[in-house]
């Protein structure tokens, strides 16, 4: 198997559930995704840093840094920047704050993040692109040049859509019915 199928095989193991959902959107879903249970894992980890760095070599994107809205984008822009290490051009990880830290310097982009960094903005789940969508408003603010999204998952509800709506490119490691495809029983 690929490496693209076993992180398949793990998001549909650890991370989807059937039931009643209400999700970050505010939707209500019979499927959860949560991303996290695997971008968390050593083999999530693993699985998701070289796939992510190839997908954004893939699209042609020219990026310095990768990074989203905290907490879900935070360990695959890790995996990313880690699998990048060793390349000829290592990319940078950061932090979107959901609000500007009270303390300190009251920065709302934690991490390497520079004015002018062409960036990759992260996000777990895409489901209407809101999460994203304030990632992308904070680089902007900060002077970054968002060049597009990278989700590990999307759910296929419409957030690529509206995001490519206001013309900002995305691309997906993964969508949810092919998790949904590969979940025990068939869930």
């Amino acid at each position: 198997m690929s490496r693209r199928d076993d992180l398949l095989t793990l998001l549909a193991a650890r991370s989807a559930k059937r039931g009643t959902f209400t999700l970050a959107s505010g939707r209500q879903s019979s499927l959860y995704i949560d991303a996290r249970l695997t971008a968390m894992s050593a083999e999530g980890l693993a699985l998701i840093g070289p796939l992510g760095l190839e997908s954004i070599a893939t699209s042609g994107w020219k990026v310095d840094a990768v990074g989203g809205l905290t907490m879900g984008a935070d360990p695959i822009a890790c995996a990313i920047s880690y699998a990048s290490a060793s390349s000829a051009t290592p990319l940078r990880a950061f932090s979107v704050r959901k609000e500007p830290k009270a303390h300190g310097t009251g920065k709302l982009i934690e991490g390497p993040f520079h004015s002018g960094d062409r960036v990759a903005v992260i996000e777990d789940t895409i489901t209407t692109g809101g999460s994203a969508r304030k990632a992308i408003e904070a680089v902007r603010a900060a002077g970054g040049i968002v060049v597009g999204v990278l989700a590990l998952v999307d759910r296929e509800e419409g957030g690529r859509e509206a995001l490519e709506a206001e013309g900002v490119s995305v691309i997906s490691m993964t969508r949810a019915n092919e998790i949904v495809a590969r979940m025990p029983n068939g869930a």
